[in-house]
């Protein structure tokens, strides 16, 4: 018996007869045998259960077996089964019109045993190759889609790792001098208060100057030099603490020594990020300042994650919405077409018709919201009013090079990063929700718990 034996083959014929000789024929070959004396029971029969080959006569009632070829060729269930025509027409324009219909083979009748079971094996020894070469296509099909999407990752890690050690870098220049700066100030606000206290000490000891020393009081305007001076010294502490805290927002989003999962404060790298992107928020001659509305959920718990890699996904999805914005403000400005109607009111605010959602608004705003959804799950929400992803687009926004920007604007990789640090580094989700003038709201689940790799 070979390996050939436990083939499935249908054989539809309306003569008995011509059945019970086929059927003995293939059935000491080792095959096993379906019978059907019409189109209809076949086509019946291989819905039910698809054959490997299909003995077809072409002479039937009802349903001749040219209809019964098309219709299989025309299901996707059974497309790819080989048929083989039986008949006693010999006809050569039959033969071809048997071909265009889909046959593999045609046997001419009275036919012969060695004949039948010689092009069956063939045709079976070719479906089965078939199938080989269809699953090799396959795994290098997947083999390629791992190989891209590993060459994507391996191209945005390096970006990131680049963008990373230049801002840790700049955090660094930074922070020595502005550390000399901030540590000497306290010293230098008490020296001037030493200093104007010694002066009202002495004008209390002697209140009459003499002319010269009257001239310059007056000149200097003594009495706002010292109310002033102290507030520049205010103002300077301050503005040295601003930095400290920009620079210690860099080193928090560079996050170098941090590739391995760490429980951190989702809040500080969403904060690190929007410091980033502080210049692309301002406003442009394209637009007004984009307003950012944080609802940030309150006792969210320190969450476990690979910190650099979330900051990505925050920076590709907060970048998307300021250029979602940027676009949005070139059409209100060029006005035509439907994406580019006036808005219904002046005063339309910012609302939703779902939970998250954005109305269009003439001022740009993006909506960053975070909620602990389960006792196992952080939710985080980052939404814009602007005009919304196409429903053509959405469908594949996480592949590889899909962009809705405009040629040369991107490369349509934010996504698909996002999507994989979020989906198969975290075992989260990432989902896109949009309306036309609604804007698009990014939806980022992940657990706060992750299973250590092994």
């Amino acid at each position: 018996m070979t390996a050939l034996s436990l083939k499935d083959i249908l054989i539809v014929d309306d003569t008995p007869d011509n059945l019970r000789v086929l059927d003995a024929i293939l059935k000491s070959q080792g095959y096993k045998v379906r019978k059907a004396l019409n189109g209809q029971i076949a086509l019946n029969a291989c819905q039910i259960a698809a054959p490997d080959i299909i003995l077809l006569d072409i002479i039937m009632p009802g349903i001749d077996g040219y209809e019964v070829c098309r219709r299989l060729k025309a299901d996707t269930i059974t497309c790819e089964i080989p048929v083989i025509f039986i008949s006693a027409i010999d006809d050569t324009m039959d033969k071809v019109k048997a071909f265009e219909v889909g046959a593999v083979d045609y046997i001419a009748k009275p036919f012969q045993e060695a004949e039948v079971l010689a092009r069956i094996e063939h045709q079976l020894n070719l479906r089965s190759l078939q199938i080989k070469l269809q699953e090799q296509n396959t795994l290098l099909q997947q083999a390629f889609f791992d190989l891209k999407q590993a060459q994507i990752q391996m191209i945005q890690n390096e970006k990131m790792v680049a963008l990373g050690q230049l801002v840790a870098g700049i955090a660094h220049e930074i922070n020595n001098p502005i550390n000399f700066i901030y540590g000497n100030l306290s010293p230098a606000i008490q020296y001037i208060h030493d200093l104007l206290y010694l002066i009202d000490v002495y004008q209390q000891d002697f209140p009459k100057p003499t002319p010269r020393i009257e001239k310059i009081i007056n000149d200097l305007d003594l009495n706002f030099l010292k109310e002033d001076l102290l507030d520049i010294m205010g103002s300077m502490g301050r503005g040295a603490d601003r930095i400290r805290q920009i620079v210690l927002s860099l080193r928090n989003f560079s996050r170098l020594d941090q590739s391995e999962i760490k429980r951190v404060d989702i809040h500080e790298g969403i904060e690190s990020t929007l410091l980033i992107l502080q210049h692309r928020l301002r406003e442009t001659d394209a637009r007004p300042t984009i307003q950012v509305i944080k609802e940030y959920g309150q006792n969210l718990p320190l969450v476990n994650c690979y910190p650099g890699q979330l900051n990505q996904v925050f920076l590709h999805l907060l970048n998307n919405a300021i250029d979602a914005l940027q676009e949005g403000s070139k059409y209100e400005r060029v006005g035509g077409g439907e994406d580019s109607r006036p808005r219904e009111s002046a005063n339309e605010t910012f609302s939703g018709t779902s939970k998250g959602m954005l109305r269009p608004s003439p001022l740009p705003t993006i909506r960053i919201s975070t909620e602990l959804k389960d006792a196992d799950t952080v939710k985080i929400r980052i939404a814009d009013n602007g005009f919304g992803i196409p429903e053509s687009v959405r469908a594949s926004l996480f592949d590889p090079f899909v962009t809705t920007k405009p040629t040369g604007s991107g490369m349509g990789l934010g996504l698909a990063i996002s999507y994989q640090i979020v989906v198969q580094q975290h075992k989260g989700k990432l989902i896109c929700c949009s309306s036309p003038r609604q804007g698009a709201e990014f939806a980022i689940e992940i657990p706060v718990h992750q299973p250590q790799p092994y």
